[in-house]
């Protein structure tokens, strides 16, 4: 029997726009997660059949949901008012801002009654989810990220056998900084992804905070990476996502990033190039990245001259007005920092804010050295991509809150990306690198991307997906329940009423089972030189 495999995300595999004549222009989706997906499906048996469920987000996608679905991927119309309360004042402004880390405590968050109505929002959003994958009884299903973290429980309502993953692609806070969130709305979140059989994220230390969460906020039971809660038994598991090699390096030999490679070393010479390609997203710390170049030549100044920064940066999110605010700050320090120490024959820095994916690909394969540095990152796949591209190997500068740090740091000069001194002294140490060494390096990091390609990181999550205990009360039901313990408590008539509820504090709860990271406990249970067991 053909393998039934549902996507929801947020955002799609195909964004369409409306040309000048009315039809309609379609071009790939964007970003890493995309990317990771569809790498994955690729590789998946001719035979499956794989729906990818997301949101129309501009007008083109909502002309092209009215007008029909196309072959294996539907868009949702849902209405406008509701998708930005939903996207920006909920997934993009509230969870993001916490999973990050990033909110100016003694200022924000402040919630109130605007945010009840934004929370609604997000509850209607993940509600159109869970209609669209419904019915999805022996489907195996995996949603998205934290735009979507409510539809696993929803789904579980309306679909008790499917068989659910949820995939984080983000950080996840420590419950300190997770309580951040009104009580209710922190629980729910919670509750929400753990409808799920099997939670996923890109690093051990972001399970682990999930873990973390679900015992203190929850007081659920965490045994090893199992959750119990609600009656059903929630595994969880570390993925690492790489890129695949042969696929981008054929991208980067396209002619277009062979001009776009003319036109950089046009402007550079035959100087050294510190690269950066990123999102203008607050966690990616472009300002202090750009702090850390000018560090670099006011404290040696023997590299005036001798080294260009080249930063490209894609625009994002210009619906939330602090991103808007942040470009311009990155502008202007870019100007600053040019004005300062330009000479008539050199141009320090090029900043270039502009969605340009050949321009990316050929800055990477110039590159010799590779600056990702943001406050913190579910994964970063410009660090596996850049050192991958790189003609003659480039030195890899990492922030040590990358979940990438966890799969490459050992190859990679690791910088804290609040100290902009400790980061120009890495990019000096880079600079200098022999480039043997250089080579070694990006040989060491293409590697490891590769042990962790896309079509791995999809199939891992759905052979979890697979074993026949992934949810131990779904596939035995309350016997299995009652022999293990788990007791299965009054639940409210949905999961949006859970998720509008405001619960009393939880009773305190018995010892705390063992956890991850504890001793006689090993993350990840297997080693590199064995085989993985599903789910991990």
């Amino acid at each position: 029997m053909n393998q039934r495999v549902l996507i929801a995300s947020n955002r799609g595999p195909v964004s369409y726009q409306l040309t000048g004549d009315g039809s309609l222009s379609a071009r790939r989706g964007g970003g890493g997660m995309i990317a990771g997906v569809m790498s994955g499906l690729a590789a998946l048996a001719p035979d499956t059949d794989a729906t990818w469920i997301c949101a129309a987000l501009s007008d083109g996608d909502r002309a092209a949901a009215r007008q029909g679905p196309e072959p294996g991927v539907r868009m949702l119309d849902i209405a406008p008012q509701i998708l930005d309360r939903a996207y920006n004042k909920v997934a993009n402004e509230t969870l993001w801002f916490v999973q990050h880390m990033i909110f100016d405590t003694p200022v924000e968050p402040a919630f109130g009654a605007d945010f009840d109505r934004d929370w609604d929002a997000y509850l209607a959003y993940n509600e159109a989810f869970a209609d669209a994958l419904s019915p999805a009884d022996e489907a195996r299903v995996l949603i998205q990220d934290y735009h979507l973290a409510l539809a696993p429980r929803m789904l579980r309502d309306r679909s008790p056998r499917a068989r659910i993953a949820h995939f984080s692609h983000t950080p996840w806070a420590p419950p300190a900084y997770y309580r951040l969130l009104p009580d209710h709305v922190g629980r729910a979140v919670l509750d929400g992804m753990l409808g799920a059989d099997h939670c996923g994220f890109l690093a051990a230390r972001w399970a682990q905070a999930f873990l973390d969460c679900c015992a203190d906020i929850l007081d659920a039971t965490v045994t090893g990476n199992r959750v119990s809660y609600r009656g059903q038994v929630t595994e969880v598991g570390v993925h690492a996502l790489g890129v695949d090699v042969p696929e981008l390096r054929a991208r980067a030999s396209a002619d277009d990033v062979v001009a776009h490679m003319a036109m950089i070393t046009e402007a550079a010479g035959a100087r050294q190039l510190i690269v950066r390609v990123d999102r203008t997203e607050l966690s990616k710390n472009i300002l202090r990245g750009l702090a850390a170049y000018r560090e670099l030549l006011v404290t040696r100044p023997h590299w005036r001259g001798q080294v260009t920064h080249v930063a490209f940066a894609y625009p994002s999110r210009s619906g939330v007005p602090r991103y808007n605010v942040y470009t311009d700050q990155m502008e202007r320090l870019a100007a600053q920092i040019n004005a300062e120490f330009s000479t008539p024959d050199w141009t320090p820095l090029i900043l270039e804010v502009k969605d340009d994916y050949a321009r990316s690909l050929a800055a990477c394969r110039l590159a010799d050295v590779l600056l990702v540095n943001p406050i913190r990152d579910g994964m970063n796949l410009v660090a596996q991509e850049g050192p991958a591209l790189s003609d003659n190997g480039c030195t890899l500068v990492l922030s040590r809150e990358a979940g990438a740090a966890a799969l490459l740091g050992e190859h990679a000069l690791l910088v804290n990306p609040y100290d902009i001194g400790e980061t120009a002294q890495a990019l000096d140490q880079a600079l200098r690198m022999p480039a043997s060494e250089r080579q070694r390096r990006s040989a060491a990091v293409t590697a490891a991307a590769a042990s962790c390609a896309p079509a791995r990181w999809l199939a891992e999550q759905l052979a979890a997906l697979a074993l026949p205990d992934s949810s131990p009360y779904r596939a035995a039901g309350p016997a299995f329940a009652r022999q293990r313990g788990l007791t299965r408590p009054a639940r409210p008539r949905s999961a949006r009423a859970a998720a509008r509820s405001r619960p009393a504090r939880p009773r305190p709860g018995p010892p705390p089972p063992l956890r991850l990271g504890s001793p006689g406990y090993r993350w990840p249970p297997y080693s590199r030189e064995s085989p993985p067991r599903a789910g991990f």
